[in-house]
């Protein structure tokens, strides 16, 4: 492979040095600049239309458009020139002529571009006394509404749906000051993957329906984590208000989703927020289930699963280090893991190499492998006569108490109370979800990406890992773990496919498994 040409210019006074072919703006990036932009985005192809990116270039007559200027050796570049900044405030000034003042009433108001520039270099006051033009709502069809008055014309929207999304039904309509963005004739933005305009829009022009007047930017609490609608394992942000979730936004990361996220993942977290939570252990007593202290709830479980063959229906949206305990806790109980998996069609996003909603609808059913666990089509097919089934995660969605009947008994752990569980379960253990812990999740290409807590968990529920490690220990095994990165340690050192890799190194984009474990992995697709 021939080595990549560099360049070295200055920007702002301070020398960087990028890959020949690169822009002014990305290139200001590595220098920490920011230079303004509306119509730029990094998944997009180039559209210069805004000119709000434009820069002072030592030697070149007029300013140039960052976004669409290669760099080139020994240019210096100037970002908030004089002259710079006369263009750009400009153009904010014309953004601004129609613009209603709505910012107290718009989704978008607190993490706005057209705010966050208009503050730094727009004018103090306006010019302009005519009245506003104004124009309807319009419903674009799937989540997305469109606020005409609002739009700036960058033409995201149009580009995504176009050249990411192949399904050009957003355009630029009428010219000059007339100019909107309309929608082809009977097509609506149902495409699974249209929810990305309503992200890649700098402004409040197009908005969630879902999210519609739910939270005020600066009222979200923010923490990374990944999407648990199909094995993709997608970087996302999950955003709580009150301890409570609202929304999930894709987080960027090149080697997974880009800056991408179906809506199927964005509707999971509807999941998270379910009022009917198990928040407290459970006893059979007198032929009814009764709260009780831990103690005596995993003192229960571990006596039901006790004289007889142990099946385990493990949901494949537990974190590694929850199937990793699982599966000592299997050997110890001489037991046998199984998982259920939904599955659905598989929708490609194809301007995106490598994304899609995949047809595996779990986070982490690739790790279920892994860890030795047996995907079965029901519960009928995971046990017998006489078993006892310990349930983690799994939700018994379409399992009655008659399918369990056979069972000689039954512990449940998971995050909400099925009728199934509810007649049957000898001892119940409440655990978190994913977005009440942290950990780590296998995608479909074997790559392991962490996932940090976002929010505090209902009643005394406690992380899955944390109770799998306690039943561990009441089962006579290895279950002094106290953080899950301990955990995640001791898993790298007894899985060959995870060796090498460090919990904190993972970072937030996480790394992948040794080649040769990931190839084996059953029903992972090349």
């Amino acid at each position: 492979m021939a080595d990549v040409k560099m360049v070295s210019l200055t920007i702002e006074g301070r020398p960087v040095t990028v890959p020949d072919g690169m822009s002014i703006l990305e290139a200001a990036k590595t220098a920490g600049v920011l230079v303004p932009h509306y119509c730029y985005h990094p998944g997009l192809p180039v559209a210069g239309v805004c000119r709000m990116c434009l820069v002072e270039v030592e030697k070149m007559p007029k300013l140039a458009p960052a976004c669409a200027t290669t760099v080139m050796e020994g240019q210096v570049v100037h970002v908030h020139s004089p002259k710079a900044l006369d263009a750009r405030q400009g153009v904010l000034e014309f953004l601004l002529i129609n613009h209603p003042l709505d910012c107290p009433i718009c989704d978008q108001a607190g993490e706005c571009e057209l705010q966050d520039y208009t503050f730094a270099e727009g004018r103090a006051d306006s010019r302009y006394r005519e009245p506003k033009r104004f124009n309807p709502v319009e419903d674009f069809g799937g989540d997305v509404l469109y606020v005409q008055n609002r739009c700036i014309l960058c033409t995201r929207c149009v580009r995504f749906m176009g050249d990411v999304a192949q399904e050009p039904v957003l355009n630029v309509s009428e010219r000059g000051d007339r100019a909107f963005i309309g929608k082809a004739e009977g097509h609506d933005l149902t495409n699974p993957w249209a929810g990305n305009v309503i992200d890649l829009c700098p402004v409040g022009a197009l908005l969630s329906k879902d999210f519609l007047n739910k939270a005020r930017a600066w009222e979200l609490d923010r923490a990374p984590t990944i999407c648990t609608g199909c094995s993709q394992g997608c970087n996302a942000v999950a955003e709580t208000r009150d301890n409570v979730p609202v929304r999930l936004k894709p987080r960027p990361n090149d080697a997974v989703n880009q800056y991408y996220m179906c809506e199927v993942g964005r509707q999971t977290y509807r999941d998270f927020a379910r009022r009917d939570r198990a928040d407290q252990p459970m006893v059979r007593q007198n032929g009814t289930l009764a709260i009780a202290d831990w103690e005596d709830a995993i003192a229960a479980a571990v006596r039901a699963l006790g004289g007889v063959r142990v099946m385990v229906l493990a949901s494949p949206n537990l974190s590694n280090e929850a199937l990793f305990l699982l599966e000592r806790l299997i050997a110890q109980v001489n037991g046998r893991g199984t998982f259920r998996v939904e599955h659905g069609d598989e929708v490609p996003l194809p301007g995106a190499p490598d994304l899609a909603l995949r047809s595996e609808r779990a986070a982490n059913a690739t790790g279920a492998r892994m860890f030795g666990f047996t995907e079965v089509a029901s519960v009928a097919d995971a046990t017998r006569q006489g078993d006892a089934l310990l349930v983690v995660g799994d939700a018994l969605d379409n399992v009655s108490a008659a399918d369990l009947a056979g069972l000689s008994s039954l512990v449940y752990i998971g995050t909400t109370l099925p009728p199934a569980a509810t007649q049957m379960a000898t001892a119940v253990l409440p655990i978190t979800t994913t977005l009440e812990e942290e950990g780590t999740f296998t995608n479909l290409r074997g790559r392991v990406q962490r996932f940090l807590q976002a929010r505090t968990a209902p009643g005394v529920a406690r992380p899955t890992w944390y109770v799998l490690a306690d039943l561990l220990a009441a089962a006579g095994g290895n279950g002094q773990y106290f953080l899950p990165s301990e955990v995640f340690a001791a898993l790298a050192a007894a899985q060959p496919t995870f060796a090498g890799l460090e919990y904190e190194a993972l970072g937030l984009r996480g790394l992948p498994v040794l080649e040769q474990g990931a190839e084996t992995v059953a029903g992972v697709s090349a």
